[in-house]
């Protein structure tokens, strides 16, 4: 083995000069320089976060997530041309067969250059560690909130309880001598004004005298008052359109088509089960209002839910 090395130019240095010096002579300034640009990007990573959760403006958003990367690609340039080995070199020697002793000393020399850079600077590791790991949970952040907040107990019930007004999108409270016959209005309890689940078609089918659809629902309809969930069974959409002729509601998306007279049921269409019935009373003042919720979930079925009706 030769008993001096070489740098790439083919000058020899001498084994006991600082082989793995920096091109610095004031490497420690430097290396707090990077550790406070890492810690920088890491704070700004979890402003992105915060802004995304909150949902800031775009200018916020890119704003820190442009500095995040920013700071970090800095830190990582002060890092690598500053801080690290700046090798390499080369060691010539004529074609001979290595002993193990020679194997194990270029193994040993070969990790001992990777480990410079990390084992002597642990400030900088975990500052790099520690901004990574944050824009990784961060990276995360539209993920989660793509998949919007856990359905729960919402697709089994609406905002309609026992002794709800019927009330317009405007809040305006219905009386059953608000609507004459062959008439529909869409409605809504007081506490969901406007909402998709709770929205309901409200129909005055004959002048006076309950309607009854099925077997026992005497009450639900008095006065020639029939409620019925206007999210079709179908795909959601809303049922919109009554034909006071024929009693029927019809789906404008798929041409569903549902005879209220016996239940809302489908008799034309995709439409596999009939629109969930609003049971209805008249009160002493002449309010419409709601004897409770439906009695079976509303809209389309899903995976929990039972067979048709």
């Amino acid at each position: 083995m030769s008993d001096h090395l070489h740098n790439v130019a083919g000058e020899p240095v001498s084994p006991d000069a600082p082989q793995f010096a920096v091109a610095t002579a004031n490497p420690r300034r430097l290396e707090i320089v990077a550790g406070l640009t890492f810690f920088g990007a890491l704070l700004a990573f979890l402003g992105f976060g915060a802004a995304f959760w909150r949902n800031a403006n775009n200018e916020i958003l890119g704003g820190t997530l442009g500095l995040g990367f920013l700071l970090f690609g800095v830190a990582m340039v002060i890092w690598g041309k500053y801080l690290t080995p700046r090798g390499p070199f080369s060691e010539p020697r004529p074609l001979m067969e290595t002993t193990q002793l020679e194997h194990d000393e270029l193994v040993a020399d070969f990790a001992s250059r990777g480990r410079v850079a990390f084992g002597r600077r642990k400030f900088l590791g975990a500052m790099i560690t520690a901004s990574g790991a944050v824009f990784g949970v961060v990276a995360l952040f539209p993920l989660v909130r793509s998949l919007g907040p856990l359905p729960k107990k919402t697709f089994y019930s609406t905002k309609w309880r026992k002794g709800s007004y019927v009330a317009t999108i405007d809040g305006r409270r219905l009386k059953a001598t608000d609507l004459v016959t062959g008439t529909l209005a869409t409605v809504f309890p007081e506490d969901d004004l406007g909402g998709a689940i709770s929205q309901t078609v409200l129909i005055r089918v004959q002048d006076s005298g309950a309607v009854t659809t099925k077997p026992g629902r005497e009450s639900w309809g008095p006065e020639g008052f029939l409620a019925f969930s206007k999210v079709c069974t179908h795909a959601g959409c809303p049922v919109g359109l009554y034909e006071q002729t024929t009693k029927q509601l019809l789906c404008p998306c798929h041409q569903s088509l549902f005879d209220v007279t016996t239940g809302a049921t489908p008799i034309f269409g995709p439409a596999p089960r009939p629109l969930p019935q609003l049971p209805l009373f008249v009160d002493g003042e002449g309010y419409l209002r709601a004897q409770g919720d439906y009695d079976e979930p509303v809209g389309p079925g899903f995976w929990e839910r039972g067979g048709t009706n």
